[in-house]
């Protein structure tokens, strides 16, 4: 029933991976609140049109910054829930959501902006390692804090990522395959992230776990994700190998934050750290916690691309 549903607050909300989840809590039955930074005169005409079509849906946007505490805690104190999607410069920022929760001491819930790798399950490079160990703190925190919360392990962003390595709105016939091109990872469509995640919400069982996003139809090598694309498209692409040494050695001399896209890339599709560990009896995995929902499979991903491209706008490593 819709009086039993969680008050949902988001931060970043207005950002690549915000606007799933905005949407997906409206299309649920929630009334969620965003807070996001101030719109000024200097704010791009996107930015306003995501404000005013949020505004429209019902959404009730709370502008501020993150150093205003008082303001987060008033709005924490009407709402149960927190989901946080702010994007890597602003990981460590949630140290700030943290201590805001913690004042408020009503939140229900708190989902920090993982959605990515499991990062306490995974070693990749150093730059990749740097990034999720600031994510590990987020965690560390959270749980010291004794704040109810949920850790979600989405993987990789779908169409994102099948974006990156099909480059579908480009006339090429050359497509990049890192290392053998063999190694698996698990790419779930942002729409579904965002769906699992609110569902999770409400979701007793979720409370204190961690919740890892790997449908068994969504794993994939780039092998097969490239073999698949020249079945629809009717094409044949030339593939092009990138060796495992190039990408280390770009990892290590790349400037600040390109090394860390390097070393995503390797831990993604050469070392295949998705898919890197086996899930056992104790693992929650959302695709077998909600059998009624069904993840969109890779195949039907690529439909979306063949037929109304998804909107890529904002689109960044989380």
């Amino acid at each position: 029933m819709e009086n039993e549903l969680s008050k949902i607050l988001i931060f970043g909300g207005t950002g690549y991976l915000g606007k799933y989840m905005v949407k997906a809590s409206v299309s649920m039955g929630h009334k969620p609140y965003v807070y996001a930074r101030p719109i000024t005169t200097q704010s791009s005409p996107a930015k306003i049109g995501i404000h005013k079509e949020f505004q429209a849906m019902g959404v009730t946007i709370v502008q501020g910054d993150l150093d205003e505490q008082e303001k987060i805690v008033s709005v924490l104190r009407q709402v149960d829930v927190v989901i946080s999607t702010l994007a890597y410069p602003q990981v460590l920022d949630q140290l700030k959501i943290i201590e805001a929760i913690k004042v408020a001491g009503n939140i229900k819930r708190f989902f920090p902006s993982d959605f990515g790798a499991e990062e306490d399950r995974v070693t990749p490079l150093p730059p990749f390692e740097a990034f999720l160990d600031k994510k590990r703190k987020i965690r560390r925190a959270t749980e010291a804090a004794g704040i109810p919360h949920t850790f979600v392990s989405a993987n990789c962003f779908g169409a994102y990522f099948v974006n990156h390595l099909l480059h579908p709105h480009e006339k090429t016939q050359d497509i990049a395959v890192y290392g053998s091109g063999e190694a698996k990872t698990v790419m779930n469509y942002e729409e579904d992230i965002a769906m699992y995640t609110i569902k999770s919400a409400d979701e007793p069982r979720t409370c204190n776990r961690v919740v890892i996003y790997r449908p068994q139809k969504n794993i994939v090598s780039q092998l097969e994700l490239i073999s698949l694309w020249e079945k629809k498209t009717t094409k044949t692409f030339n593939r092009i190998h990138v060796p495992e040494e190039e990408i280390v050695e770009l990892s290590q001399t790349l400037p600040h934050p390109q090394n860390i896209r390097a070393s995503i890339i390797h831990s993604l599709f050469i070392k295949g750290d998705m898919m890197g560990f086996e899930l056992g009896e104790d693992d929650l995995e959302a695709s077998r916690l909600y059998p009624d929902l069904q993840f969109k499979t890779i195949d039907q991903l690529l439909d979306i691309f063949l037929i109304n491209p998804p909107d890529l706008a904002n689109a960044a490593f989380e």
